[in-house]
C-alpha cells in the first residue's frame, strides 16, 4: 500500500490525508459529552472498572458475579485507556472511536487502488458517517472493535483470493485479524468472513473450487497465527471456570442467541431488511443505484464477493432468534464499498445522476433537522411514553432551541459546501457528510444522554460522596432495587448488586415504586426479611431525586 500511495499525484495524496484527518475528528471528537448509556455501555464499563479494581485481568465480573457475555479483548483495551486517561466516558469509549477510525481508513485503503481515490473517499465517508456506525463507534462496547476485525479479515481474504506475491502474507494477516476478532466477540468473527469467501469460491466455478479451498485452509502458518492469538485466553477461561464458561459464553450467548430471542430481543424475518436503510442514513439513496446495478456487480469477481458478504449477513442473522440492530452492521462494510463506488459514478456523470444527486443533497441537508424534529416531538409528547421511568426521564426540562440552531446550521453548511467549486465533488460530499455527522454526535446524542442518563450519573456520584463519609466506607453498599442500570456502579466507583437493600444500604430505585417494593419486603416472613431495622428512623430517607429515580438510604422495613 505504501508503494501505491507513493506513486499517486501529490494533490491526490494531500486530499486523502486531509480526508483521513476529518474522519478522525468524526470518530473521536466529543466522545465524553454524553453519560454512559445503559444497559450495554454501563455493563461493559463496570466490568472494566471491576477488572482494574481487582487487578485480575484474566476474567470479568459485573457487580462481583462472573460475566461471560463477551471475550476479554475489549475489556483489556478499555482498561488500558482508563489507566492512561482516568475513569471517564471518553476513556471508556476511546477504543471504539479508534477502532471506527481504523475501520474507515481500512475501507478507503482497500478501495483506492481498485476504484480510485474518489470512490475510496466516498466509501469511507458513507461508512464513517452513517447512523449505525456513528452509534456503535461512540459506544463503550465491543461492536466497533469487532467490525474492524471483520472488515480487515474479509478484505485480506480477498487480497489472498486475488493471488500474486502477497497472497500468502494476506492470508496470514487475515488469520491475525480473525484471531483478534474471536478474542473480541467469539465465533462470529470467523464465521462471517470465511463464509463470504467460501460462497464466492463456490460461485466461481467448480474447476477452481478445490485448489482455492486447499489454499485457504491448508496454510499451517495462518493456522498457527490464529491459534496463538485466539486460543490461550479461551483455554485459560475454560480451565478457570469449567462448564460455567461453556454454559455462559458458548451456549447461552452464542447458540441460544441464535436459536431463540434472548432477553426479549426478537423480530420478524424482515427486521434487517427494514433496519438497514435506517442505519445507513443519510446515505440511504445510494442503495437505489446499488440495487439497480446488482447484475453488473455480480458479474465482477470483487462485486460478487462483496454482495455475498453482505447477503450472507442479511440472511443468516434474519433467521437468528435474537435480533439486535448492530448485527446487520457485520455486513455493512461491503455495502459502504459498493455505495461509495456508485456515488463516484454519480459524481462522474452517470445517467440520471443529476436528479439522484439532488435527492442525496436534500437528504444530507435535512437529516439533522429530521433527527432534531423526532427528538423534539418525543420530548414534547413525553406524557405518551408507556414506560413510567422513560416517561419521567424524557419529560425532564431540557432546552431544544440549541438543537434547532444546530440543525439549521447543518442544512446551510451542507448547501454551502456542495456549491464550493474550488473543491472536488468527492471532497465536498465527504465534508458535508462529516459536518452532518458532527452535528449529530456533538448535539443530538449528548442531548439524549443528558435526558436518559444524567440522573443515573448524578445518583452514582452522590452515592460515592455519601459512602465515602461512612465509618466503614469499604464495606458500605449501594444496590439497584428493581432496576438494571449498571452505569450507576461506574459513577459510584463500587459494585451495585441488584437486590433489595439491607438496613443501612443505599439504594437506587424508581421513585414511584419505592413504597410498593418496601411493602413487598415488609410482607416477607420474618425469617426472610432483612433484619436490623431502626424503629426510631423512617423506613427510608431520600438522598437525591431526579428524573423519576431516587437514591435513598434504607433504614429497614418496620
Amino acid at each position: 500500500m505504501a508503494e501505491f500511495i507513493a506513486t499517486r499525484p501529490a494533490a491526490e495524496r494531500r486530499s486523502m490525508a486531509l480526508w483521513a484527518l476529518a474522519m478522525g475528528l468524526v470518530a473521536l471528537l466529543g466522545l465524553g459529552l454524553a453519560p454512559l448509556f445503559d444497559v450495554d455501555e454501563g455493563a461493559f464499563s463496570e466490568a472494566t472498572r471491576e477488572m482494574l479494581a481487582s487487578g485480575d485481568w484474566g476474567h470479568t465480573t459485573l457487580n462481583g458475579e462472573p460475566r461471560f457475555d463477551k471475550p476479554i479483548l475489549i475489556y483489556w483495551l478499555q482498561a488500558a485507556s482508563v489507566q492512561l486517561f482516568g475513569l471517564n466516558e471518553a476513556a471508556l469509549r476511546l477504543p471504539s472511536g479508534i477502532a471506527t477510525w481504523a475501520w474507515v481508513l481500512a475501507v478507503a485503503a482497500f478501495a483506492w487502488p481498485r476504484w480510485g481515490h474518489r470512490a475510496a473517499m466516498l466509501a469511507g465517508t458513507v461508512l464513517g458517517t452513517s447512523a449505525g456506525v456513528l452509534l456503535i463507534g461512540r459506544a463503550a462496547t465491543a461492536d466497533a472493535l469487532l467490525n474492524l476485525w471483520l472488515a480487515l479479515t474479509a478484505l485480506e481474504l480477498w487480497r489472498h483470493a486475488e493471488g500474486g506475491a502477497d497472497a500468502r502474507a494476506a492470508l496470514r494477516r487475515a488469520a491475525l485479524w480473525c484471531g483478534l476478532g474471536v478474542l473480541t466477540k467469539g465465533p462470529v468473527a470467523l464465521l462471517v468472513p470465511v463464509a463470504a469467501l467460501l460462497l464466492w469460491i463456490v460461485t466461481s466455478g467448480r474447476a477452481r473450487w478445490a485448489p482455492r479451498v486447499r489454499a485457504l485452509l491448508g496454510d499451517g502458518g495462518a493456522w498457527l497465527i490464529f491459534v496463538a492469538v485466539a486460543l490461550p485466553w479461551y483455554a485459560y477461561a475454560l480451565h478457570r471456570h469449567g462448564m460455567a464458561f461453556v454454559d455462559g459464553f458458548l451456549l447461552r450467548h452464542n447458540l441460544q442467541r441464535y436459536g431463540g430471542p434472548l432477553e426479549g430481543h426478537g423480530g420478524s424475518l424482515l427486521y434487517y431488511v427494514v433496519l438497514l436503510p435506517l442505519l445507513m442514513l443519510p446515505w440511504t439513496p445510494l442503495l437505489v443505484p446499488l440495487l439497480a446495478r446488482l447484475r453488473a456487480h455480480w458479474r465482477e469477481p470483487l462485486g460478487r464477493y462483496l454482495l455475498l458478504w453482505a447477503g450472507f449477513v442479511l440472511v443468516f442473522f434474519s433467521f437468528s432468534g435474537t435480533k439486535l440492530p448492530h448485527y446487520v452492521l457485520y455486513g455493512f462494510t461491503p455495502v459502504a464499498l459498493l455505495a461509495g463506488r456508485e456515488a463516484a459514478r454519480w459524481l462522474e456523470g452517470a445517467p440520471n445522476a443529476r436528479w439522484a444527486l439532488y435527492v442525496q443533497a436534500g437528504l444530507l441537508a435535512v437529516w439533522p433537522a429530521a433527527a432534531v424534529a423526532v427528538t423534539a416531538w418525543i420530548a414534547l409528547h413525553a406524557a405518551r411514553v408507556a414506560n413510567p421511568l422513560y416517561r419521567a426521564l424524557i419529560g425532564q426540562p431540557a432546552a431544544l432551541a440549541p438543537l434547532a440552531v444546530a440543525a439549521l446550521a447543518a442544512a446551510l453548511g451542507v448547501l454551502l459546501l456542495l456549491r464550493l467549486r474550488r473543491w472536488s465533488p468527492s471532497v465536498r460530499w465527504s465534508a458535508a457528510g462529516a459536518g452532518v455527522a458532527l452535528v449529530l454526535t456533538l448535539a443530538v446524542v449528548p442531548w439524549w444522554g443528558r435526558q436518559l442518563q444524567a440522573p443515573v450519573r448524578a445518583a452514582g456520584q452522590r452515592a460515592a460522596e455519601v459512602l465515602a463519609r461512612t465509618d466503614n466506607a469499604a464495606d458500605a453498599t449501594l444496590v439497584q432495587w428493581g432496576l438494571h442500570l449498571p452505569s450507576v456502579a461506574v459513577y459510584a466507583r463500587r459494585e451495585a448488586p441488584r437486590r433489595p437493600p439491607l438496613p443501612g444500604d443505599l439504594a437506587l430505585a424508581r421513585e414511584d415504586q419505592v413504597d410498593i417494593l418496601a411493602a413487598q419486603l415488609a410482607a416477607l416472613p420474618a425469617g426472610r426479611r432483612p433484619s436490623g431495622a431502626d424503629a426510631t428512623l423512617p423506613t427510608w430517607q431520600p438522598l437525591l431525586r431526579m428524573g423519576g429515580l431516587v437514591l435513598l438510604r434504607w433504614n429497614g422495613a418496620p
